[in-house]
């Protein structure tokens, strides 16, 4: 091969790479130009609320239809602004009106129901998801109060929100005060898409979307007796990931099976994780993964 054949397969190997690494690179997904982004503190929703007051995140298409809700429920140390911004860019462009809701995220599930405490008390993840979640329980190995709860919190700021946010028309999500579930889908990661499976078992919700939802345990090596519980949100509207370079992705496999989740609505993501990421972030964060996210929350207006 002479020189100027050398040069020109250089140039086409060249030529491909480029092409190839533009359809594989993954810009941020822009939100449109008219949404309307409001940071308010849990405590300006209720005076009561001392703990963990980093704002809500609240975000909108005011020339948009009325749509569903989408709750995101952030992972352990998670803070609600800083929350994955191209899926919430996504639920948007799907329809959606979005809240990153923050709540008390540490100590996390699995730093409390361990060790000698879980062998005491096997229904111990149960008891905590309970307290975090609805407040109505005495669970005393955490310090959250009523108020502090994801749900007491979800039903302040849409109260706020009905009063102080006019033209949101916040008070299609309330009904004499309590959330109308049934227009409300959930999503959260680790710790977050734990809570979102647990409501969605309690509660008829619209849909699911647990991002790599917690390891909740009963004993060593057996999960916890919730997820074989009696779902109220029926299975179909379930969707959950995992990477499988997780170290836990085996038990969230197991967790999801043990939850009825179809397993068409069970993503095992398996794309490269990005430099300098983790794998348990990758599926609620790496924009690559937009096709699944769009498939998981369907359409957010209303019909």
């Amino acid at each position: 091969m002479n020189n100027f054949k050398k040069i020109q397969l250089i140039i086409c190997v060249l030529i491909s790479s480029l092409l190839i690494a533009q359809q594989e690179a993954v810009v941020s997904i822009p939100f449109p130009a008219s949404v309307v982004k409001l940071l308010i503190k849990p405590s300006e929703t209720n005076s009561a609320i001392k703990n963990f007051d980093s704002a809500h995140l609240v975000i909108y298409n005011p020339n948009g239809k009325q749509g569903k809700l989408l709750v995101f429920l952030p992972g352990t140390n998670g803070v609600a602004v800083n929350g994955p911004q191209d899926f919430f860019a996504t639920a948007i462009k799907q329809g959606y009106r979005v809240i990153s809701l923050q709540y008390i995220t540490v100590p996390a599930v699995a730093q409390v129901c361990i060790g000698d405490t879980l062998s005491k008390n096997p229904l111990c993840t149960e008891e905590f998801r309970t307290h975090r979640i609805f407040g109505n329980n005495d669970f005393s190995l955490i310090l959250d109060q009523p108020q502090d709860a994801i749900i007491p919190r979800l039903k302040s700021l849409l109260e706020y929100l009905n009063i102080n946010d006019p033209r949101g028309n916040w008070k299609f999500y309330l009904e004499n005060g309590v959330p109308i579930w049934n227009i409300i889908a959930l999503a959260g990661q680790s710790q977050g898409g734990g809570m979102a499976a647990f409501i969605g078992k309690q509660l008829l919700v619209n849909r699911v979307i647990s991002f790599s939802g917690g390891w909740d345990f009963a004993a060593k090596n057996e999960i916890a007796k919730w997820y074989y519980s009696k779902s109220i949100t029926p299975d179909y509207r379930w969707n959950a990931t995992y990477h499988i370079s997780e170290p836990t992705a085996s038990i969230l496999e197991e967790t999801y099976k043990a939850m009825k989740i179809p397993s068409n609505h069970i993503y095992r993501l398996d794309k490269e994780v990005r430099p300098d990421k983790l794998a348990h972030g990758e599926g609620v964060k790496n924009p690559a993964y937009v096709k699944v996210w769009k498939e998981m929350m369907g359409i957010g207006e209303l019909r």
